[in-house]
């Protein structure tokens, strides 16, 4: 039963990559125009199709009033891995990463010590206290590991169920920096997300820059990736799910504008008022009684320069997303 779930799994899970894969033909980037497409099977009623260009329509409609009331840009990705169905707001236009990095990295340190360091995962990485100048504020668990220092399996949790800053920068001193997360990114096929420098100055980031960017299809894609597909073994990919389900930083984000009944495994990623407000989660969410799961990506950003970013706007794209997945 389990090998027949897996099969069908994955293929839900080729289709919408293929359909992300499109998104740059199918979604107007400068118009904030929607895609969604319903097509695990190419026999789909056309009264279904028609049902998947209402979805979009109504979510565009709701986003682009969610923006006007922001004032700010919003961009959005949501799959259904049970059937494939895609819907996308913005889907290919660029955001900061901020500290959504962190799942990625933390992935490439799994695949690292699967396929090239046996036993890394385990190793104690040391540090002296003025290696986290600048980044103590938001560091609340290295800080407190600083005369122990840590195992790489113990920075990836700190760093995604805290977002914890310098914990993001040790993992990519065990993967090459930046460019060598960025080489990963290449490698699990994502072209677009790139890492140019290490927290925290990643998060410096004005409309229209390039550098530690990604888009929420990109970020959606290769999170579809990470967390269901084949880049990581088996045991891996369930131990970076397990981190994200108990991350402590999402609570007002994509899982506010959820049911609470619902399971929901994220990271959030934020870079402050002085960065236009830019925040963002990526989540793999469970319905009750389903097996397979959701992916929502939502980044953001405010027009106007120190605003503060928004979290109910965040949850509220969320809850626009599964309403056009037909799953509230």
């Amino acid at each position: 039963m389990m090998r027949h779930l897996r099969l069908r799994l994955s293929l839900a899970t080729l289709t919408a990559l293929a359909l992300l894969g499109g998104l740059a033909c199918a979604v107007g980037a400068l118009t904030g125009d929607t895609h969604a497409v319903d097509g695990v099977k190419a026999s789909d009623s056309a009264a279904r199709v028609q049902g998947s260009a209402s979805s979009a329509s109504g979510l565009s409609k709701t986003l682009r009033a969610l923006e006007k009331s922001y004032d700010g840009r919003i961009g959005a990705v949501g799959i259904d891995l049970g059937d494939g169905r895609t819907v996308a707001y913005r889907a290919d236009e660029r955001f900061p990463l901020n500290s959504s990095f962190k799942v990625f990295a933390c992935a490439a340190v799994l695949d690292k010590a699967r396929t090239g360091d046996p036993g890394l995962m385990e190793q104690v990485v040391r540090w002296e206290p003025a290696d986290m100048a600048g980044l103590t504020a938001n560091s609340p668990e290295t800080t407190e590991y600083t005369d122990t220092g840590m195992t790489p399996a113990q920075l990836c949790r700190a760093g995604i169920t805290k977002s914890d800053g310098f914990a993001g920068n040790l993992l990519l001193e065990q993967i090459g920096g930046p460019r060598g997360l960025t080489a990963f990114l290449r490698a699990v096929g994502d072209r677009s997300s790139r890492l140019d420098r290490p927290e925290p100055r990643l998060t410096e980031w004005e409309p229209g820059g390039v550098r530690d960017t990604t888009t929420p299809a990109a970020a959606a894609r290769t999170f579809t990736e990470l967390t269901t597909g084949n880049t990581l073994q088996g045991g891996d990919r369930a131990r970076l799910v397990g981190w994200l389900k108990v991350s402590v930083t999402g609570a007002d984000r994509i899982k506010a504008g959820l049911p609470k009944d619902w399971t929901v495994g994220n990271k959030t990623g934020t870079g402050g008022a002085s960065n236009h407000g830019t925040a963002s989660d990526l989540a793999i969410v469970w319905p009750p009684g389903t097996d397979a799961p959701l992916i929502l990506s939502v980044y953001t950003n405010r027009n106007h320069d120190d605003t503060a970013h928004d979290d109910k706007v965040i949850a509220s794209t969320a809850t626009a997303l599964a309403t056009a997945l037909g799953r509230v």
